[in-house]
């Protein structure tokens, strides 16, 4: 399912700043993990699957990018000054991602069913949640 030009423009229009701001940074990594992890749906099964999956499937090269990937959310939970503990948890989810997923075709099985950007979010999240009260918003799932 190719994206348009109007949802690409409308994706860049709803990118968030690149600031240290905290709400900047919930956009951010929940856009991240939004990409990663939930960003198609498989046809007639309704199951979401995102680019950690799909880029995956390369041997090596798709491992290495989305680990890239999934770093980029460690490395904003650092700017944000999260403790080494969740720091170390977030770490070792991207790294069990990593060294499983590139194991031929069990670790795309694995990929897909670990999802350890969406692990990390709840993290990010529960600490913005506590530290940065403001930064919260109601979701409202249709």
């Amino acid at each position: 399912m190719p994206i348009s030009q109007d949802q690409l423009n409308e994706m860049a229009r709803n990118l968030p700043a690149m600031s240290g701001d905290p709400q900047a940074v919930r956009q951010r990594v929940e856009a991240m993990e939004l990409l990663l992890e939930r960003s198609f749906r498989i046809p007639g099964v309704n199951l979401p699957v995102g680019l950690d999956s799909i880029i995956g499937l390369i041997p090596v090269l798709g491992d290495i990018i989305t680990a890239a990937m999934g770093a980029y959310m460690v490395w904003e939970a650092r700017n944000l000054g999260m403790s080494r503990w969740q720091l170390m948890r977030m770490a070792a989810n991207v790294g069990i991602d990593t060294a499983l997923g590139a194991v031929p075709v069990a670790g795309d099985a694995f990929d897909f069913f670990w999802r350890s950007n969406t692990k990390n979010l709840r993290i990010i999240k529960k600490h913005l949640d506590k530290h940065h009260p403001g930064t919260k918003l109601i979701d409202i799932e249709a």
